[in-house]
């Protein structure tokens, strides 16, 4: 059986908000999104495409024609969570048409549901299209069937994810996502602000940038000068715009200094998402990951020189194969020196194709749970004490929801789904999702923040 379940997944996205507005007669598909936010970013762009050939989205299996399930295969847990949802769609409603990375390994899936309509591998929209149509024919109303500008998203709407890049050029050895999704590729500076400018227009408050290694955007790119600062040039422009700009998946290159000073100036959220995954040099190295923890906390102090209120979120990996407890007790010293602001882990598994799957010196299950314990704790201690540093001043929030009991908010140090929320329970009636407001921090938890709106 898999070790982690779905909540211990790392980067998962936010639950999918479907629209569902539609008139009569009109064609209904269903999606259901499993993943990460990039994964989100597809389903966004299979809907808005749906939309503009005259289909409606359904929230509700019964109503749909057919069922879309977009799936994830960063892990084995990931995997049966994906082979699930395709068998619950199966189960209510029998025609469902599979896409995303799982989609990589259409035996895997038919083997388990030899039922689906079409299995289709990640970022293969056209194929997904075809699906749809060989299953429920369009019948556009060219009068009727109007896209938004910003096209279908399914995030609320004041913040929405921004997909700058494809695939990835690292060869982790725990990770399969290169072969799912191939190399690195970049997408155009202009139609990345293109993008972010309709996101914008449309009432965008929060731009979230992902890819799989951020950082390296526009490195792929035939002509290399300037190679290496093309992600600094991106991240000004979109910090022109005038939303929040959150930077996720950011790899410890030593460029990523000239980003602080965006954000420094305000250009940029002062918030760093890196995978460190570890800090053992030999553990690392086993991961083909760079060896060099103590250059890392150097880059953090130097970050944090430049950018004092800049908030450092991180996962690691507990239990790697060949992980000693001495390095182990290295990760959690490491932690106590580096005091990330953010910090998610989750248990190595075996993922099929992994070259990792081959090294020796496996650890025991009972041994991840009990490492993978005793690092959320000292995690959940960091935490504890930076927030409680907190009480009694002021933050900057956006909200997130507000309901009968208080809004819901996250600071510029808090991403959605992913981090802490900072909660108002008085003097909220006025708020709307998506405004943004100061507030006074009155009280703190191990990840959670309370505080009062400030006149």
């Amino acid at each position: 059986m898999p070790e982690n379940p779905s909540d211990l997944r790392p980067d998962l996205a936010p639950r999918a908000v479907l629209p569902t507005d539609a008139r009569a007669g009109q064609p209904r598909i269903g999606m259901v999104s499993l993943g990460c936010p990039k994964a989100l970013v597809d389903s966004e762009r299979i809907l808005t495409r749906l939309r503009a050939e005259g289909y409606a989205i359904s929230a509700d299996y019964a109503e749909a024609e057919a069922v879309i399930v977009n799936t994830c295969g960063f892990l084995d847990s990931a995997k049966v969570e994906s082979l699930e949802a395709i068998g619950e769609a199966l189960a209510e409603n029998g025609r469902v048409i599979v896409t995303g990375c799982l989609g990589a390994e259409p035996d895997y899936i038919t083997g388990a549901h030899p039922t689906v309509l079409a299995v289709t591998g990640p970022h293969q929209y056209e194929r997904v299209l075809d699906a749809v149509h060989a299953a429920v024919p369009p019948a556009p109303d060219p009068f009727v069937d109007l896209l938004p500008a910003s096209g279908v998203t399914l995030t609320p709407r004041h913040f929405s994810y921004l997909k700058i890049a494809e695939g990835c050029n690292h060869s982790c050895k725990f990770c399969i996502i290169p072969d799912m999704r191939g190399k690195l590729a970049s997408r155009p500076h202009a139609a990345v602000i293109r993008e972010a400018e309709r996101l914008v227009d449309a009432g965008v408050r929060e731009l979230l940038v992902i890819s799989q290694d951020t950082s390296a955007y526009g490195t792929d790119w035939k002509d290399r000068a300037g190679a290496g600062s093309h992600i600094v040039n991106l991240a000004r422009d979109l910090g022109s715009l005038g939303a929040w700009v959150r930077l996720h998946y950011v790899y410890p290159y030593p460029f990523v200094r000239d980003l602080v000073p965006l954000m420094a100036e305000g250009l940029v959220l002062p918030y760093l998402d890196v995978p460190f995954q570890h800090a053992h040099p030999d553990t690392l190295r086993r991961m083909a990951r760079p060896a060099h923890a103590e250059k890392t906390l150097d880059r953090i102090a130097e970050w944090r020189g430049i950018c004092p209120e800049i908030a450092l979120r991180s996962t690691f990996i507990v239990g790697y194969p060949g992980e000693t407890e001495a390095e182990f007790e290295t990760l959690l010293d490491w932690l106590d020196e580096a005091q990330l602001d953010r910090v998610g882990a989750f248990q190595y598994e075996n993922v099929t194709g992994a070259r990792s799957n081959a090294l020796p010196d496996h650890v025991d299950a009972e041994v991840k749970a009990e490492r993978y314990a005793r690092f959320m704790e000292k995690a959940q201690a960091i935490s504890a004490a930076k927030l409680a540093a907190k009480v009694g001043t002021r933050l900057e929030v956006i909200v997130d929801e507000v309901d009968a009991e208080g809004a819901t908010c996250r600071t510029k140090a808090d991403a959605p789904e992913i981090d802490g929320n900072l909660f108002i329970d008085s003097e909220f009636e006025e708020l709307a999702a998506g405004d943004i407001l100061t507030v006074e921090v009155d009280e703190a938890s191990e990840y959670d923040l309370w505080g009062t709106p400030v006149a």
